[in-house]
């Protein structure tokens, strides 16, 4: 292939993913200098500016999105082409820590059965779970995470996921609450009490509260706190109402058997809201890891029963 450098490809594909010279070169382990030279021969070979200066920043021009997706397939295709066979994965043998970021309501949920899951065929494996502290790609791409479950937002195209389970809010107060005695809650009513919210980012509006806001009605949240245990733990032990997902009262996809959720009452918010997709999600450079590979496999089938369970009331 005369007069073509397939390595342009790679830096290329570093560009696009990092929309900055000095972020690509350390992705490659270049100089600036050489990703700046680099640069201009893509220029060059393009025919378009592929990475502008916009204000204090560079921002990718139309050409280079309309490119994103091809350039990352091509690279991740000539990656696995060249990449050596491994051999058979010895899981009795297998001695490794995995780091998963996930929220607590996925641990509290299904932490143990996926842990008894891993260990019961591979007892040298460590899981490790780290709090997703904010929302983005950088932990899978940058190795600091090897897994990440939960809602697939803001995490760019390079990242590859799959469906886990469709998932809902539903409302909780404790037993006993006002609201435990209502069939059904109307908006009105669900507005009459103070609430707490659950969010790593100490964000007190959620979902319902533009829906509620086009009824003229508005949620009071009076303390937010970072997980939904957290939440849980309040409500128990006050008047406040709160939202959690469905599958954080699930075990091994079937509601607890005394629908009380260990002295909470759980019931379906006044207003319907969009359903949850919880996602697993990794970096297409561990794709083909035989090792990493068994571990989505081990996640996909814990998680199965709620896949096949369709929510129906609390």
């Amino acid at each position: 292939m005369t007069g073509t450098d397939l390595n342009l490809l790679i830096a290329l594909d570093a560009l696009i993913a990092e929309a900055s010279v000095a972020g690509a070169a350390r992705r490659l382990g270049l100089s600036a200098s050489a990703m700046s030279r680099t640069l201009t021969r893509l220029r060059e070979a393009t025919g378009d500016p592929l990475l502008v200066r916009a204000g204090r920043q560079m921002v990718l021009t139309p050409c280079a999105e309309a490119l994103r997706e091809r350039v990352r397939n091509v690279v991740h295709e000539a990656r696995s082409v060249l990449r050596p066979s491994v051999p058979e994965l010895d899981l009795s043998r297998l001695e490794r820590d995995f780091s998963i970021r996930a929220n607590d309501g996925f641990i509290e949920a299904l932490g143990a059965q996926l842990i008894e899951a891993v260990t019961a065929e591979a007892p040298l494996v460590r899981l490790r779970f780290v709090p997703k502290v904010e929302r983005g790609p950088v932990p899978l791409r940058e190795g600091s995470a090897d897994l990440e479950i939960g809602v697939a937002s803001e995490m760019g195209p390079e990242v590859r996921l799959q469906t886990l389970f469709r998932d809902r809010f539903v409302g909780a107060v404790r037993t006993g609450h006002p609201l435990a005695a209502l069939r059904r809650v109307s908006a009105e009513r669900y507005c009459a009490f103070d609430h707490v919210s659950a969010s790593p980012r100490g964000v007190a509006a959620g979902p319902l509260h533009e829906a509620l806001a086009a009824r003229g009605l508005v949620r009071r949240v009076v303390a937010v706190v970072p997980s939904f245990p957290g939440a849980l733990a309040v409500v128990r032990t006050s008047d406040l109402v709160t939202m959690v997902p469905g599958s954080f009262l699930t075990r091994a996809g079937a509601e607890r058997k005394d629908g009380s959720a260990a002295g909470i009452h759980v019931f379906e918010l006044p207003l319907p809201l969009e359903p949850i997709i919880v996602s697993l999600m990794w970096h297409p450079r561990v794709e083909l890891d035989p090792a990493h590979r068994w571990l989505r496999d081990k996640v996909r089938a814990v998680c199965a029963p709620l896949a096949q369970r369709r929510p129906g009331k609390p």
